[in-house]
């Protein structure tokens, strides 16, 4: 797509509060493109929606073919099956009353494809209650830890077992494995994709075992946004980035390899000039995720800075160089961390060549729609 280096400055910059969230669906676009283009084909993309949580980026993906889907929330996949998703993963083993919620879940969908994680037999044992229960069948992915060792069962301490304890029992079906590998952050992409497929061996050893006994592995979803391209070069693995919809700091200053466009960005404004010299802006850690160290945002137009100190409402930096800039004035940053900011909004303000357009809600940051 044709670029500028203007293209996140906003015409009408009077008419957005701030902080805001703005989203150019124009570079959402070329992102989508450019993961299909990585895939080699539609089918095999199943995009994580925790980063944008907007039924207009489901419609839009939708619109390029992509029909299957990852989630971690109820509300998650309950937004994307009501805009139009088929096949949604629930990328997270229920617990407690999220199994109710997911059965009800598929009781409000009868048409829609849902699954979910196990990764023990007291879950599945659960799950399988509930199955019966409802007299829904759970169709459940194998959560298969593979070094990030977050949640998962390894492929050789259990995962044979459990399948076939899946397989023995009536109410539930084995949809597959998913092995989400979201310690693997080597800069260097030959390096990375060392570490990839040398953490992916058990993996490959469990399938040739259940091969060897007759057990067909139906789906096989691996990898997140740092290894996608590496896990695209095997034809049976279903891929799933997630960032890579909107992007931010952290992955394009640490993947150069991976080309894709910021599509999401922070508009701030200065709203006073401490001492005279330093900048506080309305960019506190209620305005952008905090869980990365500074900087948090990388603005445009203070490339070189020191942030002093963040508080929930303000941000206080010294700009290292001249910056021409005066209280009041707009300012615009890409975030570290895309995701958990995205959840820290309401709405998003829309873009297209320099100009807001729409509000978009971002309907699934709830915890709770209707189900």
């Amino acid at each position: 797509m044709t670029d500028n280096e203007n293209w996140f400055v906003l015409e009408n910059p009077e008419s957005v509060p701030s902080p805001a969230l703005l989203i150019y669906p124009d570079r959402v676009r070329y992102n989508i493109d450019l993961m299909i283009s990585i895939a080699g084909d539609v089918k095999r993309l199943r995009p994580h929606v925790k980063t944008h949580k907007l039924p207009e980026l489901v419609a839009l993906q939708r619109s390029c073919g992509i029909e299957k889907f990852k989630c971690s929330t109820i509300a998650e996949a309950e937004m994307t099956a009501e805009n139009g998703g088929q096949d949604i993963l629930l990328a997270y083993q229920p617990a407690g009353p999220q199994i109710e919620r997911f059965f009800q879940l598929k009781r409000a969908f009868p048409d829609v494809s849902f699954s979910a994680l196990v990764d023990c037999p007291e879950i599945l044992g659960k799950l399988t209650l509930a199955a019966e229960k409802y007299s829904i069948p759970a169709d459940l992915y194998v959560d298969i830890d593979n070094g990030m060792h977050r949640t998962g069962i390894g492929a050789a301490d259990g995962a044979f077992e459990l399948i076939r304890k899946i397989r023995s029992t009536p109410a539930v079906r084995f949809a597959g494995l998913h092995v989400y590998d979201g310690h693997i952050h080597e800069p260097d992409p030959i390096l990375r994709e060392k570490e990839c497929r040398r953490d992916f061996k058990p993996v490959e050893r469990l399938i040739r075992k259940l091969k060897e006994l007759g057990i067909e592995v139906p789906h096989l979803v691996a990898g997140g946004t740092p290894t996608f391209p590496i896990h695209a070069q095997f034809q049976e693995r279903e891929l799933s980035p997630g960032t890579p919809l909107l992007w931010d700091m952290g992955y394009s200053s640490s993947f150069a390899d991976l080309k894709f466009q910021h599509a999401a960005v922070l508009l701030s404004r200065i709203v006073s000039r401490p001492q005279g010299v330093n900048f506080t802006l309305d960019m506190g850690y209620k305005a952008v995720s905090a869980d990365k160290p500074h900087p948090r945002v990388s603005f445009f137009g203070i490339e070189s800075c020191t942030v002093l100190n963040q508080s929930e409402e303000h941000l206080v930096i010294h700009p290292t160089e001249e910056t021409g800039l005066a209280v009041g004035d707009a300012v615009y940053g890409i975030p570290a961390h895309i995701c958990p900011t995205v959840a820290l909004y309401d709405e998003a303000f829309i873009v297209n060549h320099n100009i807001i357009i729409d509000k978009w809600e971002i309907t699934a940051r709830k915890r709770k729609l209707t189900i």
